[in-house]
């Protein structure tokens, strides 16, 4: 445990001593869709030293809330993987992500990475819009790719294989966010290299509507 506590029963006060140390639950976030290298962490968490992940790491192992294992040969690499446990706070990243999502200072535009970009749409699918809409969408980021299966009950994504879905994104995941939530033409973002589409025109622009952003709060005039 960590050497700061709240001496405070609540559950809210014990999750922030559990996972409450920056950079612990975006950590956690990284690992939600599987398990992870430690450099592919590394790459997808920019603004975290190699020293602090490693920390953080530690910590959460400690804490029961992910393992170490090594992969079979031939790759024979240590990943880091959420426990069951672990794998339970997927809904605190999500309401966390929705709420914050309304704040007048949230930033869409910054750096994200494909898991980010991956929950999002979890997060934020709109089921009305989706209606009887039943397809598999396909996300390749570098050498990492996902199958979303999109239906009426919202969308499942895990990592896969993308050969055979309706649609497949390949590029940057901070350009598919950017064409998702940020309104950027997807004409565009082919244009200058990030982003390539494929699959049907018109399925390609209605899934692109999908994802609406909850509406910002309005700060009181000064």
């Amino acid at each position: 445990m960590p050497k700061r506590l709240y001496d405070d029963a609540c559950g809210t006060a014990h999750a922030l001593e559990l996972i409450g140390e920056r950079w612990a639950l975006l950590v956690m976030r990284e690992l939600m869709l599987g398990a992870r290298r430690f450099s592919e962490l590394r790459a997808d968490l920019p603004g975290i030293s190699a020293n602090v992940l490693t920390q953080r790491l530690e910590g959460l192992e400690a804490r029961h809330l992910l393992v170490r294992r090594r992969l079979p040969p031939p790759a024979s690499a240590q990943v880091y993987e959420l426990t069951p446990w672990g794998y339970e706070a997927e809904p605190l990243v999500q309401v966390l992500g929705r709420w914050a999502a309304r704040s007048p200072w949230h930033d869409p535009t910054l750096p994200i990475s494909g898991v980010s970009v991956m929950l999002s749409f979890r997060t934020m699918i709109d089921r009305a819009r989706v209606g009887d809409l039943r397809c598999r969408v396909g996300f390749v980021f570098g050498d990492m790719a996902y199958v979303g299966v999109l239906d009426g009950s919202g969308i499942a994504i895990a990592r896969g294989e993308v050969r055979g879905c309706d649609l497949v994104f390949v590029g940057s995941p901070h350009a598919l966010a950017g064409a998702v939530y940020g309104g950027v033409p997807l004409a565009v973002l082919e244009a200058e290299g990030l982003l390539r589409a494929e699959g049907d025109a018109a399925l390609i622009a209605r899934f692109l509507t999908l994802f609406p952003l909850p509406a910002r709060v309005e700060l009181p005039p000064e």
